[in-house]
């Protein structure tokens, strides 16, 4: 059905990756695997090459691999790049584009999709560098079987081990049959802050990072669609197979959105966009007075003008709002929904530590015209699943606010 590359890292569940192959050729896949150095500590290539029946390549520079430039033949003949395990250390490589070995040169020649199933010690998993590359590699559309939890091999407990292979084999069947039901539609999502200029050296901005926004864009672009992301200030990376826009102000999203809505099928407004901005003056201001006073005037709120289009007849998207809270979160965000005229609104409890603002996770409650549905805790990017099963169902009942 698909060849399938097999990138297979230097750590305990290694031995694990023989089944997934196993499970891979059941499924009726083509299995061509590759090896790291450290790899090759726990399971030998001979393994491997007597159940693929393919050469194993385990270097860079093993005879034969440059005749044809090898990784550059491979990257653009697979239909998905699956490493498994995944050490911290290919994950960082992988994150910041080093490419020292075969495996990681292949990861940035390929454009097919790519699977990571991470293994290695409950700590290392838990360690902010682990867990940021672990953040750019996904806002750049890689997918991750999440680990499982239970005895490790370094005698710990905890969440580190290699998922199952079945899990495994499960995940990458997903990704090669992605769901196509946003084929032909064109999708315009916004992401992040702004930043509201008070002189040339101070804003006034919010916590937001952009990840929700960026999984929303990367699951409709997974699903098929057409996609530009209109992305406030922040640092992840642009996501691959989307169109991104930069802007920094409320102004400049405003008019970096509205002129596309009136193309779209449906509009994701995830954005944390500031409600009021200063007048900014041309100068820094000095520190000459005890006290400074600020005025603040509206920006223009992008959703109740799309909104407010659609209802005259100039806009057929279906609209997706956002509402950020802290007390009465579900009360205000239908009363949202029914002011700024738009179908489902996204409500979620920003005061809470684990979801919300600046975090991979997130713990909303979907509210439409006729139910709300409640979304416990859990990434963002399965919250963004949940949002493009809302839009479906909106497109396909026909249904407008």
């Amino acid at each position: 059905m698909s060849l399938i590359a097999l990138g297979v890292s230097g750590g305990i569940g290694a031995y694990k990756a023989v089944e997934v192959v196993r499970g891979l050729q059941k499924a009726g896949h083509d299995v061509a695997v590759t090896m790291t150095e450290s790899a090759q500590h726990f399971v030998g290539p001979l393994t491997f090459e007597a159940i693929t029946q393919r050469r194993v390549i385990t270097g860079q520079f093993d005879p034969g691999a440059n005749a044809s430039i090898e990784h550059i033949s491979l990257a653009t003949s697979i239909d998905l790049f699956l490493v498994a395990p995944a050490t911290a250390n290919v994950l960082g490589k992988m994150a910041h584009g080093i490419a020292d070995d075969f495996l990681t040169s292949l990861f940035l020649a390929t454009k097919a999709p790519v699977l990571v199933a991470p293994a290695m010690n409950t700590n290392m998993w838990e360690h902010p560098a682990v867990q940021e590359n672990l953040r750019l590699l996904a806002a750049r559309g890689v997918r991750v079987v999440e680990p499982g939890e239970g005895f490790l091999a370094c005698g710990w407990t905890g969440k580190g081990r290699l998922a199952e292979p079945a899990e495994i084999v499960a995940a990458a069947a997903r990704t090669l049959q992605p769901r196509a039901t946003l084929a032909g539609c064109r999708v315009l999502v916004s992401a992040g802050p702004t930043f509201e200029d008070i002189d040339p050296v101070r804003y006034v901005g919010n916590r937001s990072s952009g990840r929700m926004g960026y999984a929303v864009a990367v699951e409709a672009a997974a699903r098929g669609a057409s996609v530009t992301l209109v992305a406030g200030p922040g640092a992840l990376p642009d996501p691959r197979g989307v169109e991104v826009v930069r802007v920094r102000r409320a102004t400049e999203m405003r008019d970096a959105i509205v002129p596309r809505a009136q193309s779209a099928d449906a509009i994701v407004m995830a954005a944390a966009v500031a409600d009021y901005m200063p007048e900014r003056v041309p100068e820094k201001i000095s520190k000459d007075a005890a006290e400074l006073t600020i005025t603040l005037r509206r920006t223009p709120d992008i959703l109740f003008e799309l909104g407010r289009l659609r209802s005259e007849g100039r806009l057929s998207a279906v609209l997706v709002g956002f509402a950020a809270e802290t007390t009465n979160v579900v009360a205000r965000a239908r009363d949202k929904r029914v002011r700024k005229q738009v179908d489902l609104v996204v409500a979620n409890d920003v005061s809470r530590a684990d979801a919300g603002f600046d975090v991979d996770t997130n713990a909303v409650t979907l509210v439409s015209a006729d139910h709300e549905r409640e979304l416990p805790l859990q990434s963002k990017a399965d919250i963004a699943k949940a949002i493009w099963d809302e839009v479906e169902a909106i497109r396909g009942a026909g249904v407008k606010a």
